[in-house]
Order: structure tokens, then sequence, then C-alpha cells
């Protein structure tokens, strides 16, 4: 299906979000909370962007993550608008916007915090990983 058509079927939320720069309510969204093992991916392309391996809970009230999956499947911009400077992240297939990237993560792993809207994400469980295409993630959650 191509991004057009996907965009389509987006919720009023998830559109806000990724197509015009949105930010969701802290402490109101889908993954805030979520610990589950899995993979989030970009909710237009379908992308793997983020792992559970790397959620943590920052305190702040969006799904938090010291790192993306792979760094090439997002892409980083200034983004000075609400009087602030700050970085946005953005997937790099569908041009969906995630969130943003501050450097108060976690000093252990890296030091950054990717701050990512829920709306921007479909949460793939481990257990779904095969059926949803995703299988090769699995080995991410070999113990």
């Amino acid at each position: 299906m191509a991004y057009e058509d996907r965009i389509k079927k987006l919720t009023p939320l998830q559109f806000q979000v990724t197509q015009q720069n949105a930010t969701e309510t802290p402490f109101q969204n889908e993954y805030w909370d979520t610990f589950e093992d899995g993979i989030y991916v970009d909710v237009v392309s379908g992308t793997p962007l983020f792992s559970s391996r790397d959620k943590y809970d920052a305190g702040c009230g969006w799904p938090s993550f010291t790192r993306p999956l792979d760094s090439n499947q997002v892409k980083e911009h200034v983004d000075t608008s609400h009087g602030m400077r700050r970085i946005e992240v953005r997937s790099r297939d569908a041009n969906s916007h995630l969130g943003h990237v501050f450097n108060d993560g976690p000093q252990d792993a890296g030091g950054l915090r990717y701050c990512i809207n829920a709306a921007s994400l479909r949460f793939i469980p481990k257990t779904s990983l095969e059926r949803e295409g995703y299988g090769t993630y699995l080995k991410l959650f070999d113990h």
C-alpha cells in the first residue's frame, strides 16, 4: 500500500502528529507505560524504528528510547518552533514526525533520550513479530 493510502487511514491524532508535527498529551497516549517485549514501527511506513529493549521510563509521559534500532531509519533536524531549540526526529522513509531527541538520557546507554509520540508508532509484540513479517527482530529478545 502506498504511503498516501496509509496516510488516509490514520486516526486524526496520528495524522496531526505525523503529518502536521503535533505533539500528543503526555501520560495520555497508548505506549508511554508499555514495557512488553517487541518493536515499534512507523505508523505510516511500517519501518522498524525502536525496540522495547531500548525503552525506559523517563518520567516525561511519552515513550522514551535510548536509541533507534537503525540510526539510518531516522533523520534529525533542528527545530526552533515554540521559542525553543530542539532536535526533531523524523522517519526516513515516510518523513513522519516522530518527536525529539534530547541529551538527558541514561549516561550508561549513551546519554540520549528519544522522546517519541506514541501516535507516530505501532507496537508489534514479540509474540506477533513472525506473523507480522518482522521475524528477523526476534533475535533481539533472545536472553
